[in-house]
């Protein structure tokens, strides 16, 4: 009976540490887990913040595009997030990064309300290119934000004179003129056997099948061209819905000038076509009804040129 009852002791001893260990070894994974997964999203964070300090100097009052680029250690995958709820939705990034041979998302989101980035609904890489122009529809709106991957490159094909002068003068290693490299994205201007085809007689642009439409009061090349041209249908669109809104606050603010100013014996007759104008933006669906919009813009113009003095 004592040989049998010591024999049981052995048995209990083993089964503790046995347990004991397994209990030990789980947690270890699971807050190391923890610390990895909470690393990560600092992380993410950190790099959602020097995303939006890079962004900030590309709002410029400048009418020229400003370009920049930004380097993470990790490889990234850059989430565009479209809003357009609310008075003037809000644009956003969220990030996944590689960690241990493996893709973590998380659930950091980085939120701007005054920013517009156009790109594809990820973009993956460690070096990012970004450049701006400003969108003016007829007075300037924002600075529209193009953002792109180093492993993509764009060749632009035949484009006019004054567009491939623009690429030429950012000097933006993944923006190429005619020179393609073989499995860069061609885009061509006013014909059909490219990856993206730009009209510039119908202001449209077509990729992966689907029509994007722009527009731009003024001269020079269309901000919102170059928007449909690295953007994903859906992002565009939420973005030009954006913009709208913008528009349509922004014209009531220069319709309260005008009055102000016309009480200082400075007349501008610009008024009603404002009030006009901020009805259109806001009542827009989508791009394919932005010539509308614009067919306004270019009357007011005329109108507020015309004024003895200037709204904008």
């Amino acid at each position: 009976m004592k040989e049998k009852k010591g024999a049981l002791e052995i048995s209990f001893g083993w089964l503790f540490a046995l347990i004991a260990g397994i209990v030990i070894i789980f947690l270890a994974i699971y807050f190391s887990s923890k610390l990895i997964n909470s690393g990560q999203e600092t992380v993410s964070a950190k790099t959602g913040k020097e995303i939006d300090a890079l962004l900030n100097p590309l709002e410029t009052s400048y009418e020229t595009a400003q370009t920049t680029s930004i380097t993470i250690p990790t490889e990234t995958r850059i989430h565009n997030i479209c809003d357009s709820a609310g008075n003037f939705g809000k644009q956003g990034i969220q990030l996944e990064q590689k960690s241990f041979n493996k893709w973590v998302k998380t659930d950091v989101n980085i939120f701007f309300e005054n920013k517009y980035i156009f790109s594809d609904n990820e973009t993956e890489g460690k070096t990012f290119y970004i450049f701006s122009k400003p969108f003016d529809f007829p007075f300037k709106i924002a600075d529209l934000i193009y953002m792109t991957s180093s492993k993509k490159s764009y060749c632009f094909v035949d484009a006019p004179e004054e567009i491939s002068q623009e690429i030429f003068n950012l000097n933006q290693s993944n923006l190429l003129i005619d020179n393609c490299a073989q499995n860069g994205i061609r885009i061509c201007f006013n014909n059909e056997n490219c990856d993206i085809n730009v009209d510039l007689s119908s202001e449209s642009v077509e990729k992966d099948g689907k029509i994007m439409y722009f527009a731009e009061t003024g001269e020079g090349t269309s901000a919102l061209m170059y928007a449909a041209i690295f953007s994903d249908k859906d992002a565009y669109e939420c973005q030009i819905k954006r913009l709208m809104l913008r528009l349509e606050e922004i014209s009531l603010l220069y319709k309260d000038k005008g009055m102000l100013i016309q009480k200082e014996g400075c007349d501008n007759n610009a008024g009603g076509s404002l009030d006009e104008l901020s009805q259109l933006a806001g009542d827009l669906t989508s791009s394919s009804e932005l010539g509308i919009v614009k067919t306004e813009a270019d009357a007011i113009t005329e109108i507020n040129n015309a004024g003895d003095c200037l709204l904008w």
